[in-house]
């Protein structure tokens, strides 16, 4: 049980966050910045969003019961969320939920610190990812899954502190067509989560679908 609720929440999480699409981001939000500037907010990224997400990972059913939504009725939402960005995904266009509008695009860099903002929220922690935490919380049975759970998000946190620590070298090395392809390829993965997220919250909600 604890493997395949490992690979299954490492496949989402991993999917929205991928430090490796998200690298070209990185590096246009600090452009101009020293090496050592851009890896102490590489860091500064790494832990706002370990913080971010586990409050989310934690409360999440709580703000979920103080407005009264169900957990099932979350996943159909979230599952809906997680698809539109997986599809914009397959389209090879940015989410607007995850990166923002052309507006809020246009005052990233007049940002106060973009490790928080736009980095950590909403481009890495956004919708998508806090569902993704949510859900997956609630799939928690027993010991196991918490630590599986634990492992996979602090893995995909440290690879992000990785990823962008050595942003300047990989930067030059990562194609746009290797972007382009692990940008489709996470996409389609984490479509077939979402559609999964979304018929399990509707076979609970409509007994009759099942």
């Amino acid at each position: 049980m604890e493997t395949h609720f490992a690979l299954t929440f490492f496949g989402a999480l991993f999917a929205i966050m991928n430090p490796f699409t998200n690298l070209p981001v990185f590096l246009s939000v600090t452009d101009g910045a020293p090496v050592a500037a851009q890896r102490r907010i590489a860091l500064q990224t790494a832990l706002y969003c370990a913080v971010l997400g586990a409050v989310f990972a934690v409360a999440g059913q709580q703000v979920l019961n103080f407005f009264g939504i169900s957990v099932d009725d979350f996943r159909v939402a979230g599952g809906l969320v997680v698809l539109l960005i997986a599809l914009n995904m397959l389209n090879g266009k940015d989410s607007s939920a995850h990166h923002g509008t052309d507006k809020e695009q246009a005052h990233f860099d007049a940002a106060d610190s973009v490790a928080f903002y736009p980095l950590t929220f909403p481009i890495l922690v956004g919708p998508g990812t806090i569902t993704t935490l949510i859900l997956f919380a609630q799939q928690v049975k027993g010991a196991g899954d918490m630590v599986a759970y634990g492992v996979v998000f602090g893995g995909i946190t440290a690879l992000l502190a990785l990823v962008f620590w050595f942003a300047p070298v990989l930067g030059q090395h990562l194609s746009a067509t290797m972007r382009v392809i692990m940008s489709r390829l996470m996409g389609m993965i984490l479509a077939a989560i979402a559609m999964g997220m979304i018929t399990a919250g509707l076979k609970v909600l409509l007994p009759g679908l099942g």
